[in-house]
């Protein structure tokens, strides 16, 4: 049957020139550009909302971990659903539910709200991503598939790009925060009319079956393993050693254990055992994870230092970021043009692994006072190697895997890098919360008595309500403490550079 099918597959996909077939995905870049410039424009702007909504440290690293944990959950479903049903209208729903999220969030009067509009505009974001990518690996060889994941790139680096120095200008602006949310809309909906009008994809009908147990599983085995991660230490909440953690970490580990046992007996597993089991595969998921908790990990606090430690405006911080994008742009672009011209990939996923660890470790050195000469280092060599892996991982998996479940392989590669990211802000921002909270409950001590009555500045972000001299211990703190988010991430993105020098370098499909 799975013959039948990719040869009916095969016969009916049209032969479309270069021009045709970057017109025919222009709607998807489009798509794709507005939930990363949704991503980047909140990084950003993300201190002035906890300062205007009263939020503290917490509820920041939960504002970004909310909707990466959606971002993760839902992603499998969607690459699923793209290998059952037709991926361009999945594609356009997914838009609708990303439009929702945005437009509630905007609205927002309150942190739950925000949060919830948030998991909204994860759900869409998972949609994004796994259709872009299934779209991509269903109508472009893997030969061919360089150039145009180096186009994804390109447009992840210009939305990178544009989102903190346009969500510093609008937070600047009279427009205030809210429009941060409501910038995407418009982008959002105009890829809605290029994709109707340019994506033309032959969709093979194919029996239905979604593991709806499955993603109840998986969700919450995931949810509630980051709950914990968030909490635990924390003298309002619980210890390390209590009821509650052996609680949340053994039910995550029981629901996990479900989870596997029910994937291994359904005929079409949300998390495909048969495919991640490979050696590609599998090597590429690790290594996702590992830059994953690097890649937001940067995105979400250094943004937040710049603002805090630095005291740079929204605008400015966004332009202190622009040697992370630079790097991005360049090794996205480059690495995709190489791969098609030469058929080579591996190369690039070992150079920007090298690199990847080689600019956290630079920032790792962080201090409120540290050079940017040196920051602009670390933050380029760090954007160089996400550029030359983040496109290539995923073409690695791509050409290893049937075309009928390249949506199911290209979302596992997805997901389990937003779950990388979506661990890492929740635990980076844990360990930073902690480490801040120690070093201003020290220097809010020296200030005297008067200070400590009523100030719980060792989690809030409410800089404005603070009294001048506790929010200079703070912005100090900030930077003497952000530094551990970059070693933590070094770290864990060394496993990265094991993982892809084993993976073992296929030659590229020239046919899809």
């Amino acid at each position: 049957m799975e013959a039948s099918e990719a040869q009916q597959l095969r016969s009916d996909l049209p032969v479309m020139s270069y021009h045709e077939t970057l017109r025919s995905i222009a709607g998807v870049l489009a798509s794709f550009f507005a939930a990363m410039l949704a991503a980047t424009i909140v990084s950003i702007a993300l201190p002035t909302m906890m300062d205007s909504l009263g939020g503290s440290q917490t509820d920041f690293n939960w504002v970004l971990t909310s909707a990466l944990l959606a971002n993760a959950a839902t992603t499998p479903i969607w690459g699923k659903m793209a290998d059952l049903f037709d991926k361009k209208k999945l594609l356009q729903a997914g838009i609708l539910v990303f439009v929702g999220g945005s437009l509630l969030a905007g609205f927002s009067t309150s942190i739950p709200m925000l949060l919830g509009a948030r998991v909204i505009q994860g759900v869409g974001m998972g949609g994004l991503t796994a259709m872009g990518m299934a779209v991509i690996g269903t109508v472009i060889a893997p030969r061919e598939r360089g150039k145009y994941s180096g186009y994804f790139g390109s447009v992840m680096a210009v939305a990178t790009a544009a989102g903190p120095l346009l969500g510093g200008l609008i937070v600047d602006s009279p427009l205030g925060w809210r429009w941060t949310f409501f910038l995407g809309i418009p982008i959002s909906l105009l890829s809605m009319v290029l994709i109707h009008k340019t994506l033309h994809i032959v969709h093979i009908k194919r029996p239905v079956y979604i593991d709806w147990g499955g993603a109840v599983l998986l969700t919450s085995a995931v949810s509630l393993l980051l709950i914990w991660v968030s909490y635990v230490g924390k003298p309002e909440f619980f210890a390390w050693h209590s009821w509650q953690t052996y609680s949340m970490v053994g039910g995550a580990l029981l629901l996990t254990a479900i989870l596997l046992w029910v994937e291994s007996i359904v005929p079409d597993p949300i998390v495909p055992l048969r495919i991640i089991a490979t050696r590609t595969t599998s090597l590429a998921i690790i290594a996702s994870i590992a830059i994953g908790v690097g890649m937001f990990g940067t995105g979400a606090f250094i943004g937040q230092y710049f603002q805090i430690a630095r005291e740079a405006s929204p605008t400015m911080a966004g332009l202190m970021t622009l040697p992370l994008i630079a790097g991005n742009f360049a090794g996205s672009v480059f690495s995709g043009q190489m791969i098609t011209r030469f058929g080579r990939w591996k190369i690039y996923l070992v150079l920007g692994s090298l690199f990847n660890v080689a600019g956290l470790l630079l920032l790792s050195f962080m201090q409120h006072d540290t050079e940017y000469w040196l920051l602009g280092v670390g933050m380029f060599l760090n954007g160089l190697g996400m550029g030359f892996m983040l496109q290539n991982l995923v073409l690695s998996v791509q050409n290893t895997v049937k075309v009928t479940d390249i949506g199911s392989a290209s979302s596992a590669v997805a997901f389990f890098r937003s779950v990388g990211g979506s661990a890492g802000v929740a635990v980076l921002g844990a360990m930073l919360s902690n480490r801040v909270s120690d070093l201003v409950n020290t220097g809010v001590s020296k200030l005297g008595a008067e200070f400590m009555v009523g100030v719980d500045a060792g989690d809030s972000l409410n800089l404005s309500a603070m009294p001048a001299p506790v929010r200079l211990v703070v912005e100090a703190a900030y930077g003497e403490a952000t530094g551990i988010v970059f070693l933590v991430s070094a770290i864990v993105a060394a496993v990265a550079v094991v993982c892809v020098a084993l993976i073992r370098e296929v030659p590229l499909r020239r046919t899809i």
